[in-house]
């Protein structure tokens, strides 16, 4: 059967959520996950549906893009489709050419799963290894002890705290609350939670948001930080160990995250919360 392309409406949109929490499974290499698509919806329903690409073949979904900024597509497919040499040919040729609609002319980058035959292709068309990036995971099999920071759910009464924090979390931020509202109106926001963390002085230092892809399957942290201002006091292990413990009661099976290798400092925190460093991966990345 041929395998086509396609740009989704809203409704096929939340066809693609369904398809990633369906791909969602414990040993399964992920690279897209239902709330990267639940924190991208922060710029409304219509820019998420123009950011994804969906391949299908005889109506199934085999595979799911994300345009995550002019330049990255991550990407991932069904797992039992991984190897399949029709869908890796096709979705080389679809990144490859521009006038295919999925990726610029210039320097590009695709994050893949590290097992999908298209890790193979793209090198033999002038894609070379880039950035490497690291994952990690914490098993949530056991009960997950409280962190020593008070936390509380953010709900649309009090969204202006997290946002308040995430702006002081990422240089350049321009999240609001209405950024906020307008990514709790998108599907993945039922299977997620937003928490912020209080130091003793009652001051907001620390915020993350989680995703469930539903009961017993794993679950992520997108984004994490700690306000600028109070950094260096254990807030971000903290707050890392709450995000856990609310995947933990929302079903989640573990907890994962994937950060730029470069980011020392990340992945301390993380693992200082409990995550396990697995192997790194590269994206494929083609020069101008």
């Amino acid at each position: 059967m041929v395998i086509s392309l396609e740009k989704p409406g809203l409704d096929g949109l939340n066809e693609a959520v369904e398809a990633l929490r369906e791909w969602q499974s414990e040993g399964v290499a992920w690279q897209l996950h239902p709330g990267d698509l639940g924190w991208f919806w922060r710029s409304g329903a219509e820019a998420t549906a123009a950011a994804v690409r969906i391949w299908r073949r005889d109506g199934r979904i085999l595979a799911v893009g994300l345009l995550d900024g002019d330049d990255v597509l991550r990407l991932t497919t069904a797992p039992d489709v991984r190897r399949d040499e029709d869908l890796a040919r096709r979705l080389a040729e679809d990144v490859i050419a521009p006038e295919r609609g999925v990726l610029p002319p210039g320097e590009v980058s695709v994050e893949a799963p590290k097992d999908a035959l298209l890790q193979e292709l793209l090198p033999g068309h002038g894609w070379h290894a880039g950035e490497p990036w690291t994952p990690l995971r914490r098993d949530l099999t056991e009960p997950v002890k409280a962190p020593d920071l008070r936390i509380e759910t953010i709900g649309p009464d009090d969204c202006h705290v997290w946002a308040d924090v995430m702006r002081e979390v990422f240089d350049g931020s321009t999240f609001t609350p209405e950024k906020w509202r307008t990514m709790a109106t998108g599907a993945p926001y039922a299977d997620s939670r937003y928490l912020v963390g209080y130091d003793g002085r009652g001051d907001a230092v620390a915020a993350v948001a989680v995703w469930s892809a539903g009961p017993g399957k794993p679950g992520i942290l997108e984004p994490m930080g700690v306000h600028r201002d109070h950094r260096g006091h254990g807030h971000g292990r903290a707050i890392t160990v709450a995000a856990a413990a609310a995947l933990q009661e929302l079903g989640s099976s573990s907890a994962g995250v994937n950060t730029p290798s470069s980011n020392i400092a990340a992945v301390t925190t993380y693992e200082s919360g409990g995550f396990q460093r697995l192997p790194e991966v590269q994206d494929l990345t083609r020069d101008a």
